[in-house]
């Protein structure tokens, strides 16, 4: 007991940084994760993976990834017929932040597209990666 009443403090900041610890895993486990960039372009040439930009016609025409294609999220659940038959191929999903990409990723896993995935920050951290970006 002394023993803890001595060490109060550094007790207090091993639970505090162990709590934090658990926050960021449980947070990223909820929010689905999502791939880096360099990991999505490997899915993308070694597993034909789609690529799909979730951002409104405006955000694609300002810039997006090469080759995504742009459907965007208040249109998904009506246009999942443009998404590839095999749903046990890759789909990556992009937005400009990986906000809503994250939040179409589940729609698609929960329509079947098992390995549906957003990439983790977006079109930034893509150019970031210095990934190529396409306008217009």
């Amino acid at each position: 007991m002394k023993f803890i009443i001595d060490n109060l403090a550094l007790i207090a900041i091993a639970v505090v940084s162990g709590g934090m610890l658990l926050w960021t895993s449980f947070s990223r486990a909820g929010a689905g994760g999502g791939v880096a960039p360099a990991e999505a372009v490997r899915q993308l040439n070694r597993e034909k993976g789609v690529l799909i930009d979730v951002c409104e016609p405006a955000e694609h025409a300002a810039g997006h990834c090469v080759g995504a294609r742009n459907i965007p999220l208040g249109q998904l659940e009506q246009r999942l017929a443009e998404l590839p038959k095999n749903k046990e191929l890759p789909v990556l999903v992009m937005c400009q932040s990986g906000a809503r990409a994250g939040r179409a990723a589940a729609t698609l896993r929960k329509h079947g597209w098992a390995r549906a995935q957003a990439v983790a920050g977006g079109l930034r951290a893509w150019r970031e990666a210095g990934l190529p970006v396409d306008k217009g």
